[in-house]
């Protein structure tokens, strides 16, 4: 089936030099962009959207926001400097210092949450912004990366809503799936699927797919290579992630909003979590659904049009992030030089910084992805995020960047670094403790004739204490009564009692969990600060589970630092011990907690019994509905990765055919000198048979050798496992 161009000329599916016509190319004729790589200093430039009332309003938000957060902040350290009445030793003055720190970081969480909360009752209150029934203008591509993913859940994903905007906005919507995949068994098993969803998809809507030989930069590269080939046709793109679904009616009003305000940049959207089946998905999801929100519409609120970036489920000019938003490559080595590695932050910093508006609006629906399904998994996650995050301290003072985005890159800094600094509270503590309970008080430091009696105003400790937890538990509090007094929210949670025991549950699992994310993150903040690299690994979507021998051998560290904690702080004293047991908890149970939270059981069981219940589940939105449906009807759900990749491919003359048509034809001819290419062909000349070379290939040889059309030709085709003679 002949795929729509750019143009009325060439149609996309353009038929392969050297190949047969019943193997054509995925993808459309190029129309290059040029994207020239910026520098982490240049000149700020004045926002192109024109002043309006709005800025000047966010502006006193903002004036609002710093000005309580500072108030609560204030009270709290000047009432922990009371507590501590009387000569004040060093440590104390550490422990304090500490606690400020931590202290005003939660309290501008809790200030955020609350800015949130009188903006959804606001909502509630006057209604949504109205949506408009009128077709955008402009040409959108849909920008799919994927990395070593289900290629079934792709799919199923990309088909139905690629088939909703086919109906809803023909023609303006184009499917782009952007391999960076380099495991060649991932690789074939994508093409197996993805070549039939590219055939079998409609002109109104055409998906295609491209696989990169090459995926330096990450996902950065990834996006920045379909710029520079095809950014030229597409006057917006909108970036999804491998597990993104979002309904074609949002997707719509995205690019209607993006055309209608030249001046826009980038649009953010405030992803939901669905589809959680672990435990700890299920926890994710629940909180994600009900304090999200009032997360989300806190930030947009004092963002204005100097908003952030996530990297997926958001719409941008493409021309202004090809001007604009080239990441630069640091200076020195990973973890902190060479490329970039969480680039949306700096993306969006870099967009706003060259006048375009970079806005998050929460009033768009269905918008979703999904959860890492353990506490294992999320580590895995949170140890590239930790490098990424740190490394944008480089820019932390780069010339010409908008306060807002410094305060971005400074908040993901502290997202890891708060985590020491607690750490370091609690260990600071602990040895004002044992220093109290060891050493003797000395009454007469100085030469007085009255003695100094040390002071320490347990009831003013009392109240900081119960303060303290208030504003941590705030935006908890605050998503839980904005379903309470919206009864129809209310029940889409499952009513009253159900979000009520709900919200007891995550928070008191979440205490649990979180002394063990505290102990993992300072780890991976001393790793990266000792040079450590997190490599890139691919995401499980879906299965967490983890045999208990691995969760012990994992948290072997966290246990026993659980285990000496509250060992100590019992020979200390008993209520020392009571009152870590919420920190020391946590750590000695981390194992199991680990173990069950990647098990689908448990969460299965809460679901039925309607506990963490989220309003998809009761409700799912049509895009959820059909994907699910596609999924399940998905023929064979489960493929998996080709044992044999070469013996796969070789023994299916159709994707044998559609693969080779995919690749350059000047992949063997590269100005680039390619030793697995060479190593790959030395090798094929010397192995006997197929399952030989491919325990002999290391992954980058065998993902050349698959580049190689003349290689895997060599393959007998009546016997895949064999090669011709004359190879």
């Amino acid at each position: 089936m002949a795929k729509p161009g750019f143009t009325d000329g060439p149609t996309a599916e353009r038929e392969s030099p050297g190949h047969t016509g019943s193997a054509r190319l995925a993808l459309p004729p190029e129309q290059p962009l040029a994207m020239p790589r910026q520098s982490m200093h240049a000149a700020k430039i004045r926002l192109r959207s024109p002043w309006s009332l709005a800025r000047g309003w966010t502006w006193l938000v903002r004036l609002a926001l710093f000005s309580l957060t500072l108030a609560v902040a204030q009270y709290g350290v000047r009432e922990m400097h009371d507590v501590m009445a009387g000569s004040i030793t060093v440590l104390q003055w550490i422990f304090l210092v500490l606690f400020a720190i931590n202290f005003t970081w939660i309290s501008f969480a809790g200030c955020q949450a609350l800015l949130g909360f009188v903006k959804i009752l606001g909502r509630d209150l006057i209604g949504r912004r109205r949506i408009h029934d009128n077709l955008p203008g402009i040409r959108t591509a849909v920008l799919v990366p994927v990395y070593n993913e289900d290629p079934v859940r792709v799919s199923a994903a990309i088909d139905a809503m690629a088939q909703g905007l086919g109906s809803q906005a023909p023609g303006n919507f184009h499917f782009f799936i952007l391999s960076d995949s380099n495991d060649p068994g991932a690789w074939i098993n994508e093409e197996r699927v993805f070549s039939r969803l590219v055939t079998e998809r409609d002109d109104h809507c055409p998906v295609y797919y491209r696989h990169r030989r090459d995926n330096r930069e990450r996902k950065a590269g990834n996006i920045a290579d379909w710029v520079q080939r095809w950014g030229g046709g597409y006057q917006a793109m909108l970036v999804l992630d491998a597990d993104s679904i979002m309904s074609p009616a949002t997707m719509v009003e995205m690019a209607r909003r993006l055309e209608a305000e030249p001046g826009l940049g980038l649009l953010q959207t405030l992803p939901s979590i669905v589809w959680g089946n672990t435990l700890y998905a299920r926890l994710q999801q629940f909180a994600n659904r009900l304090y999200g929100p009032v997360f989300g519409n806190g930030l947009s609120v004092w963002h204005g049009e100097g908003s952030n970036f996530w990297g997926h489920n958001a719409i941008i000019r493409t021309r202004a992030f090809a001007d604009a938003a080239h990441l630069p490559v640091l200076k020195g080595k990973a973890p902190f030089g060479g490329h970039v590695i969480s680039h949306d932050f700096i993306e969006a910093a870099l967009l706003r910084r060259a006048g375009w508006s970079v806005r998050l609006d929460s009033d768009l629906d269905e918008s979703f992805e999904e959860p890492p399904p353990s506490i294992t998994d999320v580590l895995v996650r949170d140890r590239r995020w930790c490098q990424g995050n740190l490394q944008h301290s480089r820019f932390l003072f780069a010339q010409g960047l908008a306060f807002t985005n410094r305060l971005h890159i400074l908040s993901g800094i502290m997202a890891y670094i708060s985590a020491v600094f607690w750490l370091m509270l609690l260990t600071t503590g602990l040895a004002l403790a044992i220093q109290a309970d060891l050493t003797r008080p000395e009454y007469f430091r100085q030469p007085s004739l009255f003695p100094t009696w040390p002071v320490f105003d347990s009831a003013r400790a009392i109240e900081l204490f119960i303060l303290s937890m208030a504003i941590v538990l705030l935006p908890k509090v605050l998503g839980w009564l904005t379903a309470m007094i919206n009864l129809r929210r209310c029940f889409r949670y499952g009513g009253p009692i159900l979000v009520t025991l709900s919200v007891v549950i995550e928070i008191l699992l979440s205490a649990l969990v979180a002394p063990v994310m505290m102990l993992a993150q300072s780890r991976m903040v001393w790793e990266i600060f000792t040079g450590g690299d997190s490599g890139w690994k691919p995401q499980r979507r879906d299965d967490g589970s983890i045999t208990l021998k691995d969760a012990m051998r994992k948290h072997r560290w966290h246990m026993i630092t659980g285990f000496a904690a509250s060992g100590l702080t019992w020979y200390l004293h008993h209520d020392l011990f009571l009152w870590t047991l919420p920190v020391t908890a946590g750590l000695m149970l981390s194992a199991l907690l680990s173990w069950v939270s990647g098990k689908r059981g448990p969460g299965q069981f809460l679901r039925a019994l309607g506990v963490l219940r989220t309003p998809e589940e009761r409700h799912p939105p049509q895009i959820l509905a059909v994907v699910k449906e596609r999924l399940d009807n998905a023929c064979p759900r489960t493929g998996g990765r080709p044992d044999s990749p070469i013996t796969t491919l070789r023994s299916d003359t159709r994707l044998c055919d559609w693969h080779c048509a995919q690749l350059s034809d000047v992949a063997e001819h590269h100005e680039d000198f390619d030793p697995n290419l060479v190593l790959a062909r030395a090798k094929a000349r010397r192995s006997a048979t197929v399952p030989a070379l491919e325990q002999w290939l290391t992954r980058p040889e065998l993902m050349a050798f698959m580049h190689s059309p003349a290689l895997i030709r060599s393959v007998d085709p009546e016997n895949p496992v064999a090669f011709i003679q004359q190879k």
